[in-house]
């Protein structure tokens, strides 16, 4: 099958991304239920199990920036298919795995498939109509949250009801689809940046810096913040990055072309993406915690697992019926609104949160609430940065973006982790958050959605250049 016709067919190239976004999401958090049974299973510490979410984070954020300038340079069809191979031979080594080590290694390779999404979020630029790109970036966008709703119940349901290593298992044959789907469906199109080179150096700077950040943040709460580990990494992201900034604006052709982050546009979305990621994760720390602890705390639910998780799904599935919504949004009123009134959302999520804690329904209604925000505010955020930068460096400025919303996550996970840490009760001789715990990190989520609209609100206006008025790949337009 020929490009010229499969690019008469941008609703089924949708699909087909969509799909792997939902797969490498599945992929990243079917972990959950199993955090808290990995020490029994591989007879060994907390600490140690740690690592397998840790090794993940610390994948993913290297890849995903380095993976987006290499869709550029070499295609981003080409990159989907290679990121699908750490995420299969990745989920076969973790089901089979027979030591914690080995474990840590399966996930950090799957880690560094996370760059699919952002990868697809970019290729949608090249291979969709301009009237139809918002809705189109805004749905694969919402399958980060499809994913996690999916992925929560069918993992507990697995755990529960056979032997965890079939998740992998499953992950790696649902991969597997993507690849045929990917193959299949989606257009060879000529790279954004061909001709340019691959910046090397730029890549280990910046895999040294994240690496070390991250560590210092995810792990510093287990260290001690003031320990020698943990500023020694923070002393050193900081000399790191610095020589990495000065690097960059230096070499022909940069990993992220910094004078296009620094653009106001580019720079604030970005900003508005950190506080983003944080308050979105802030309520998936609280909420599940909430729904599982039992009743004799007092304000614990008693869920199960499971139950849990089917509780939690339908806001993830919320994400997925409101982009459309975003998309036609952002095309009648710009990006930037869109964004504004998703964080507000997020932010009233939250004091929804606040009110109902106390049940359910209250948690399911809070959910769905907080969700429907981040759905606004994921598809408006590529929309912001592809309405500016240039087509060389469309899948870099998505991937950078990205990271910029794991970064958040990541230090969200750090804040919450220390309050709820800090503030405990006994019960039933085990030490657990209390309700007071989860109410200031339900106070403190609202908090940072508020600046983050603030941040957004200060984005420069766009003087009417939307999304629909991105200029196509004119090989496609004369194709077309």
């Amino acid at each position: 099958m020929s490009a010229v016709t499969r690019t008469h067919r941008p609703g089924l190239i949708v699909a087909v991304l969509a799909f792997a976004g939902i797969a490498s999401s599945i992929t990243q958090t079917m972990v959950t239920p199993l955090i808290a049974q990995f020490p029994v299973i591989f007879s060994t510490s907390s600490a140690n199990t740690a690592w397998i979410v840790t090794a993940t984070l610390l994948a993913a954020a290297v890849a995903v920036p380095i993976s987006g300038r290499l869709g550029d340079l070499f295609g981003k069809r080409r990159m989907i298919l290679i990121l699908a191979v750490p995420l299969i031979v990745g989920g076969i080594v973790c089901a089979i795995a027979p030591t914690v080590e080995i474990m840590i290694v399966g996930r950090a390779m799957q880690g560094v498939g996370s760059g699919m999404v952002p990868l697809g979020i970019a290729l949608l630029r090249d291979v969709v109509p301009r009237e139809k790109l918002s809705s189109a970036i805004a749905t694969v966008s919402a399958t980060l949250g499809v994913g996690g709703a999916i992925g929560m119940p069918l993992s507990a349901a697995v755990v529960e009801f056979a032997d965890w290593r079939v998740l992998f298992w499953a992950g790696s044959a649902i991969t597997g689809l993507v690849v045929v789907a990917v193959w299949a469906l989606v257009p060879v199109l000529p790279p954004g940046a061909k001709g340019q080179r691959f910046d090397g150096v730029g890549a280990v700077g910046l895999a040294a810096g994240l690496v070390s950040l991250i560590l210092a943040v995810s792990k510093g709460s287990e260290w001690g913040w003031g320990s020698w580990w943990t500023l020694g990494l923070l002393g050193f992201a900081l000399v790191v990055f610095a020589l990495w900034g000065f690097w960059e604006t230096r070499t022909r052709d940069p990993l992220v072309d910094l004078r296009t982050t620094v653009r106001p546009r580019v720079l604030l979305t970005n900003i508005a993406s950190i506080f983003v990621g944080f308050g979105m994760y802030a309520s998936m720390l609280v909420m599940p915690q909430v729904l599982q602890l039992p009743a004799i705390t007092g304000y614990g639910l008693g869920q199960s697992v499971l139950a849990a998780g089917l509780w939690m799904a339908p806001a993830g599935l919320m994400m997925l019926l409101l982009s459309p919504v975003g998309g036609r949004m952002t095309d009648a009123r710009g990006p930037k609104f869109t964004l504004v009134l998703g964080v507000g959302i997020l932010a009233v999520g939250y004091v929804v949160a606040l009110i109902g804690m106390g049940s359910t329904w209250g948690l399911l209604v809070a959910g769905i609430v907080i969700n429907s925000g981040v759905a606004l505010a994921y598809g408006a955020m590529p929309a912001l940065i592809m309405g500016v930068v240039p087509r060389s460096e469309t899948a870099a400025a998505n991937g950078f973006n990205t990271l910029m919303r794991s970064l958040g996550t990541t230090i969200g996970a750090a804040v919450i982790g220390v309050i709820l840490a800090q503030m405990t009760i006994s019960s039933g001789g085990v030490v657990v958050p209390s309700e007071d715990g989860f109410r200031v990190a339900l106070v403190i989520g609202a908090g940072v959605s508020l600046v983050a609209a603030i941040v957004a609100a200060c984005i420069p206006a766009d003087k009417g250049a939307t999304l629909a008025g991105i200029e196509p790949d004119p090989e496609l337009a004369a194709i077309r």
